[in-house]
């Protein structure tokens, strides 16, 4: 793109604007990040900021509440859970009084631009505020409270929401902030209860939240694997009594030592009558017998420090919030900064709330179907892959396609791969393929580590780290005829491989070789896997958000360490290659004040300043800072130069110390995310396998050798895509082992903003206005695809 056809955000100003935010209604972790976010891009822009404390009461009782913030008030509530500026529940603001004393209150401080984070509640107490502001202020001249100069001076009233909500219950986005930590509270919970359940052969019930929606309930029985789960959009049919009680104690029979159930708050049969934990556990004691403990996490969930995807997640939302108070008009509707895929999108509020009443409308007409579509796409796919994955059909029900298909990890391991590989064999089963593992990447495979693998053979693999199947980085090329025996020994008919950048270049020469070798026309996918994130044709890959979370887990603890000493920089050096998408994106989830990378070329100079940034710092209340490199930025200014110069150039203002985090960031246990996002993507990459099997037997064989036939599955802004992998070959710098243009890079001005650095910031590629897309499929029974 030419430099004069893009926006930059230099040309909004805000000079001589007001913004103030306040967190209401539920807290939820990542409040902290979203507020922090608000507060500098507004001071960046030159606008001053203020906090509302206590939500919309704070807005009602004014004085103190109300108080202009400073760069450094934000500083160290990154890592902070809950919402630091407070939240209430206010009476007063749903009365015309409580308004009025409310617009009072920002007028007398020039405040036009409100910025408010809470849940569906909140944000159309917002836009009813919004809607009366002229009459309010038109109350307030003709009581004598204020002046004619005052009414014209703040005759607009901007609004600007972001959800908060560990629910994730606000139609419009895919993510709200506080639902992945919230995962991250139940996960823990889950695979500690696992191991007890596990020694003691015990059924456990869970109880998570989710009073009107069954989000958390439902990735967290697809991220542990759970037996049955009960959520609201989807009530059990009439006799699930005797059928859930039938799966039990199939599973105990196929050797399985524990159950586990769970359950929403909000859970229902079909007739609108409660289903509580304790009904299920005296159930299952009475029918079967079992062991039954039941464990409710309540406020558990609400609490602990914010995940690393919900930071980034706040921090890209708060910026985009003020970018859309700075364009606001008298025209433009109350917005909602919302997340689709990996994209910021802005919403018209009221379109998003209606729609989350519609879900509401939906479930009490007994219309369940359309509830689960009105929640939308990520919702609806989270369904039908737990529907997949969870009832296993008896041999007799599933049809027998004789097809082979051999799965497959490559590469370094990634947290999550296990749960790629459950769900890929759990697929093909249900469809009819007979499975294969290859055990230790290609390596294995020349050497006939080949067996089949079977439904219960994965059970319990999704909380599982590293690589159950073991994985080598070992490339194919030069055992191709090997390989390409032992295809035709197990009669191998598709290949799935899970991994990094040597999956991607081993499938490129698999391809490249279909000529010579007519074992290697079959179909053919990738899912990338490495907590590098370095694959092209993906924006993210499974494992990289464990290795992110590892990241900012230490930096916490790390400048926590700070707290007592004072005057202190971290210099932390990162994995990733020369991808620096672990060093860029942990930076902005730990609060960096500079980041190293490959991609964006530093000299001398840079450091110096970067130094110079740093004693500044020093001068003012925040006397730490954190600098993260990535292992291969520069191959001369390494972390012992970088530690040294700054030690030396810091010397008497600051003291330096130095991590090297290494293999630790490849993390233990998967984070929900990985989890979840390795269990769909591996499920479409079957479904595809399935498909493309099918669309080439011909003459009582496979035959597939076109590029369409070996491809890369990926996350693409909002889509999950099938990408032909020759094709990916102009995209890849493949001396450094990245992709020539990487999303992420987007993010980098936003991190060195936050820090207090004077950047160029493009926001061509931010939210634009849209409306909310409602799919409605005339025939209720059609599947989605996930």
């Amino acid at each position: 793109m030419r430099q004069d056809t893009r926006k930059f955000f230099e040309n909004l100003s805000g000079a001589g604007k007001s913004i103030a935010v306040l967190t209401s209604g539920g807290d939820a972790q990542g409040m902290n990040a979203a507020v922090r976010a608000v507060v500098r891009m507004g001071i960046y822009v030159g606008a001053k900021v203020y906090f509302i404390h206590e939500g919309y009461q704070g807005m009602v009782d004014g004085g103190d509440n109300i108080k202009e913030a400073k760069w450094e008030s934000v500083s160290s509530m990154l890592q902070v859970g809950g919402t630091v500026i407070g939240s209430a529940r206010c009476k007063d603001f749903r009365t015309h009084e409580g308004r009025l004393k409310a617009a009072h209150n920002l007028v007398q401080r020039d405040i036009t631009n409100l910025c408010v984070i809470g849940g569906d509640g909140s944000l159309t107490g917002a836009n009813l505020f919004r809607e009366e502001w002229s009459s309010l202020l038109e109350e307030l001249l003709q009581q004598g409270l204020i002046d004619e100069e005052a009414t014209q001076r703040n005759s607009e009233l901007h609004i600007v929401g972001m959800v908060g909500s560990i629910d994730n219950d606000f139609c419009g986005t895919d993510m709200t902030i506080g639902t992945d930590s919230a995962l991250h509270r139940i996960i823990e919970v889950v695979d500690a209860i696992m191991t007890t359940a596990q020694s003691h052969q015990r059924t456990f019930v869970l109880e998570v939240m989710g009073r009107h929606c069954g989000y958390l309930a439902l990735v967290s029985a697809l991220a542990c694997g759970a037996d049955w789960v009960f959520i609201p959009e989807m009530p059990p049919e009439d006799g699930w009594e005797d059928n859930m009680c039938q799966k039990l104690s199939e599973n105990r029979a196929d050797k399985k030592r524990l159950n586990i159930i769970i359950v929403a708050e909000g859970a229902i049969d079909r007739h609108n009558k409660s289903i509580t934990p304790d009904y299920i556990k005296d159930l299952v004691v009475r029918r079967l017998g079992f062991d039954t403990r039941v464990t409710i996490l309540g406020h558990v969930q609400r609490g602990g420090t914010p995940s690393a995807f919900d930071r980034i997640l706040a921090s890209r939302m708060g910026v985009e919030a003020v970018l859309a108070l700075l364009e606001a008009s008298a025209n433009t509707p109350a917005c909602v900064v919302s997340l689709v895929g990996n994209q910021a999108v802005r919403l018209p509020l009221m379109e998003c709330v209606q729609m989350t009443q519609e879900v509401q409308k939906a479930m009490d007409e007994k219309k369940f179907d359309e509830a689960v579509r009105l929640r939308g796409r990520s919702f609806e796919n989270n369904l039908s892959t737990y529907r997949l994955l969870s009832f296993r059909k008896a041999d007799s029900e599933l049809p027998n396609s004789s097809f082979n298909v051999a799965v497959m990890n490559v590469g370094a391991p990634a947290a999550g791969m296990n749960a790629a590989v459950r769900s890929a064999v759990r697929v093909g089963i249900t469809e009819g393929h007979k499975m294969f593992a290859v055990n230790d990447g290609f390596e294995g495979f020349y050497k006939g580590q080949i067996k089949e693998i079977k439904w219960g053979d994965v059970g319990g693999w999704t909380g599982q780290g590293g690589s159950l199947l073991g994985t080598k980085r070992t490339l194919p090329g030069k055992h191709l005829d090997k390989i390409a025996e032992q295809m035709r020994i197990h009669n191998i008919n598709a290949l799935l491989v899970v991994g990094g950048f040597e999956a991607y270049v081993g499938l490129l020469e698999l391809s490249a070789a279909r000529d010579k070798y007519e074992e290697f026309c079959v179909p053919m996918v990738m899912v990338p896997a490495t907590v590098s994130n370095n694959i092209p044709g993906s924006d993210l890959s499974i494992g990289s958000d464990t290795a992110l979370n590892a990241i900012t887990d230490t930096c916490d603890r790390i400048k926590q360490s700070a707290s007592g000493t004072k005057r202190r920089v971290f210099i932390i050096e990162t994995m990733g290659g020369y991808c620096g998408y672990l060093a860029t994106v942990g930076g902005l989830a730990a609060g960096a004040d500079t980041v190293y990378i490959y991609e964006e070329p530093f000299d001398i100079r840079d450091l110096q300043a970067n130094v110079e940034h740093l004693t500044e710092k020093m001068k003012t209340s925040i006397q730490r800072g954190l600098v993260l490199r990535n292992e291969n930025c520069n191959e001369n200014f390494t972390t012992d130069f970088i530690y040294q110069l700054y030690s030396e150039e810091g010397r008497g203002v600051f003291d330096c110390r130095k991590n090297i985090l290494g293999h630790m960031q490849q993390g233990g246990a998967p984070s929900p995310f990985d989890r979840n996002f390795g269990t769909k993507i591996a499920a479409k990459a079957m479904q595809w396998i399935t498909r493309t099997l099918k669309e080439s037997y011909k003459g009582g064989r496979v035959f597939a050798n076109s590029e369409e036939t070996a491809c890369l599955l990926g996350m693409r802004r909002r889509t999950l895509v099938f990408q032909p992998v020759v094709q990916l070959r102009d995209e890849t710098d493949f001396v450094h082992r990245i992709p020539k243009e990487q999303w992420w890079l987007k993010l980098r001005p936003l991190m060195k903003i936050l820090a207090k650095y004077k950047t160029s910031y493009d926001v061509s590629d931010s939210g634009q206005l849209e409306h909310v897309t409602r799919v409605r499929p005339k025939d209720s029974n059609t599947s989605t695809a996930i």
